[in-house]
């Protein structure tokens, strides 16, 4: 017992600076956590009322299955859009959901990206 005081005694300094680590460390890791769900729980926040209703009215189509949808927008409406979704292998699918698109936003076809989903 009295060679751990000792040492404690010895290396006040060094233990103070490995414990302030510690708990610095400790603190980047919660706050880096707490961001990581603020994040996740934004980019659901973050659609747009039409990206929601666009990847409604697509999920319910015959074989189109899973969806999500970006819509990139800027000053003059509509710049290009992006359809993730897993009935994207399908020919016909792909054709039904080009045209649902094309006519949902008014814009033409060449806009709009097709991309089948990871399973």
């Amino acid at each position: 017992m009295r060679k751990v005081l000792n040492f404690v005694n010895d290396n006040k300094k060094i233990i103070i600076v490995v414990i302030l680590i510690i708990v610095l460390v400790g603190t980047i890791y919660f706050i880096n956590k707490a961001a990581d769900k603020s994040t996740a729980t934004n980019a659901s926040a973050d659609k747009s009322a039409t990206e929601v209703k666009l990847t409604g009215i697509l999920s319910s189509i015959d074989g189109v299955g899973a969806t999500d949808v970006m819509i990139n927008e800027g000053d003059k409406g509509v710049l290009g859009v992006v359809i993730v979704c897993e009935g994207a292998n399908n020919i016909m699918t792909r054709n039904n959901i080009l045209n649902a698109v094309s006519t949902a936003l008014n814009i033409d076809k060449n806009l709009i990206a097709i991309y089948s989903m990871n399973n």
